[in-house]
């Protein structure tokens, strides 16, 4: 039988940041993957690279980012954490735009929301750039591929 991890960011039924005080800084990594599938209207509106808006792989870089950054604003119980590296890789597919991030601290807590905020800001923001050819755009699959470091360890993805 598996048992289930205690729920942290809760004491006595309130929600509360964990206190990471005590908690040596190590390096910590993660990193996050998302697509953006693309109707045939918005593949040709990106393809024309005739955007009124911009390249929108350019300002989905730069957006995700931005958002790893700002992660702490966003995610209510995420402790702001210095980052010490970022990369996000914004990558034209057959079946739309897939979104890699990599988030990198030396701190007492993670940087796993950090790596999800990055390429979901990216996302949207595909979104945003394209969303006058279609509204049938679609965010789908976000979601953890690798953490390093910190008391919980490595964690790969299949």
């Amino acid at each position: 039988m598996t048992q289930t991890p205690e729920l942290t960011h809760f004491v006595d039924g309130l929600p509360r940041m964990v206190d990471v005080t005590g908690k040596a800084a190590t390096h910590r990594e993660a990193s996050a993957e998302a697509w953006v599938i693309l109707p045939p209207e918005a593949r040709a509106a990106l393809d024309s690279g005739r955007n009124k808006k911009g390249d929108p792989l350019i300002v989905a870089r730069l957006a995700g980012l931005s958002g790893s950054k700002r992660t702490a604003d966003l995610i209510t119980l995420c402790h702001p954490i210095p980052i010490s590296g970022a990369s996000v890789d914004v990558t034209l597919k057959e079946k739309g735009v897939h979104i890699v991030a990599t988030v990198k601290t030396q701190a007492a807590t993670g940087v796993e929301m950090e790596a999800l905020t990055a390429v979901t800001v990216a996302a949207l923001n595909v979104y945003d750039m394209l969303k006058a050819a279609s509204k049938a755009i679609e965010i789908q699959d976000v979601r953890l591929l690798a953490k390093s470091g910190g008391k919980s360890g490595d964690y790969s993805a299949e």
